[in-house]
């Protein structure tokens, strides 16, 4: 007994020091993630899920196992600032309308966590998760996180926050008492500056990373016109600061400028969509450092389904007609006068697992290749507030690497091809 016993340990030993063997990743090419160059050859050193040496300069341990990924280029893992992994995208908007009341939250949290694994296999190794139904989000993340399923790092914001009535109240646009009784604070609907911060509090209390609200009227809301403020100055004051003593970055919708202007003076981090930004709005954001993540993706796919003749109620056409024509010029506007963009996708509003497409919109409307692959690294990165762990290849940092053929300064569109997804040192595509 105690040989069999000694045999069982010393292949479960040899099986862990397996399991922790560094890895030498190599391919044609690299980019970090922030410099101003793609580099050749790369070469990242991964131990125990760390990067432990990065460049051809790099120290290789003796037992290190490598991976010649060819004529590819080495990438930090993606990143996109404005995803909905518990939203499903559907061709039938009446039919996606029953289903979330139809279907249970045992199997919306089951689709959802379809939804991260294909989010991660398309490269995208952390995500923020900016409003979800039932708390899915929050347990999504936790499961990832305790390695329970596959997915990608989440940051979730649990509610958005926003006004009676207005874009980010889900009772709006159904009659009175479907639901029981009117949204309030615990559902993140505010009236009032202090409600405004007893919202934030109930969002922290329950599990949220981030705080997002709802500055402006929405595309796909049914009572509201897309470029209208919904939210007061006060109210947004009070959100934002109360967020930040609490130590949460925030994020606001806003289409409108007016309702983003407001967002900005109160200090929000980053203003989600964007699309009526005025030049006042966006030298605001210059001058403050507010992120524009501007879900180009978002646009692109509802425009493609009208196209299609895909049914949507005739109000929320005309606002996709509307946001549509005007968030290109907005954006490369932005472009031209140095506001930092970070890439977010809206991913649920479009299909997840098509994330990447956005770096090649922004690239098609004027962004240089390799400020929209550090749109989705490093400044989405510092955006969440992660940027001491991910966003960059660089020694200490968690082993989040993405291979993609060819070169994506010469052509961006290859981010949409990963072929190697590592996410803290575990590997999910090969």
């Amino acid at each position: 007994m105690q040989r069999l016993l000694f045999l069982l340990f010393t292949v479960i030993a040899a099986q862990a020091a397996e399991a922790t063997k560094p890895v030498v990743l190599k391919a044609a090419r690299m980019f970090d993630g922030k410099s101003g160059a793609v580099v050749a050859p790369g070469l990242v050193v991964v131990t125990d899920g760390k990067i432990t040496g990065v460049g051809a300069g790099a120290a290789i341990p003796r037992d290190a196992e490598t991976i010649d990924l060819g004529d590819s280029t080495l990438l930090p893992g993606f990143m996109d600032a404005h995803t909905h992994l518990s939203m499903m995208q559907s061709d039938d908007w009446k039919q996606q309308t029953i289903d979330g009341f139809r279907k249970t939250v045992a199997e919306q949290a089951l689709d959802a966590s379809e939804n991260a694994r294909k989010t991660l296999l398309a490269g995208f190794t952390t995500v923020r998760d900016v409003g979800g139904a039932n708390f899915i989000d929050i347990g999504l993340r936790n499961a990832i996180r305790d390695g329970k399923i596959v997915g990608p790092r989440m940051l979730v914001a649990v509610h958005a926050i926003g006004s009676t009535g207005g874009h980010c109240d889900d009772a709006a646009g159904f009659r009175q008492g479907l639901f029981g009784r009117e949204s309030g604070p615990e559902d993140g609907v505010i009236n009032g500056a202090e409600e405004a911060r007893r919202a934030v509090r109930l969002d922290i209390k329950y599990g949220a990373d981030v705080i997002k609200t709802c500055a402006t009227g929405g595309v796909l809301s049914l009572t509201d016109d897309v470029d209208t403020p919904q939210l007061t100055q006060a109210e947004l004051d009070a959100l934002v600061e109360e967020a930040h003593a609490l130590r949460r970055k925030t994020a606001a919708h806003a289409h409108g400028a007016t309702g983003a202007k407001r967002a900005i003076r109160a200090g929000i981090d980053s203003i989600e969509h964007g699309s009526f930004l005025d030049d006042e709005a966006l030298d605001m954001m210059k001058a403050k450092g507010t992120v524009l993540v501007p879900t180009l993706m978002a646009g692109w796919w509802l425009d493609d389904k009208l196209e299609h003749g895909v049914y949507f109620p005739p109000e929320i056409v005309v606002k996709i007609r509307q946001a549509v024509a005007s968030v290109s010029l907005m954006f490369t506007k932005a472009v031209q006068k140095g506001v930092v963009v970070g890439l977010g996708t809206d991913a649920g509003v479009e299909p997840h697992g098509l994330n990447a497409k956005e770096f090649g919109l922004m690239v098609k409307l004027g962004m240089k290749p390799l400020d929209a692959l550090r749109a989705g690294t490093s400044v989405d990165a510092e955006l969440l507030g992660i940027s001491n762990i991910a966003g960059t290849l660089e020694k200490g940092k968690s082993a989040d690497v993405v291979a993609v053929p060819g070169d994506p300064s010469k052509d961006i569109t290859v981010t949409e091809r990963v072929s190697f997804v590592m996410k803290e040192g575990v590997i999910h595509k090969k």
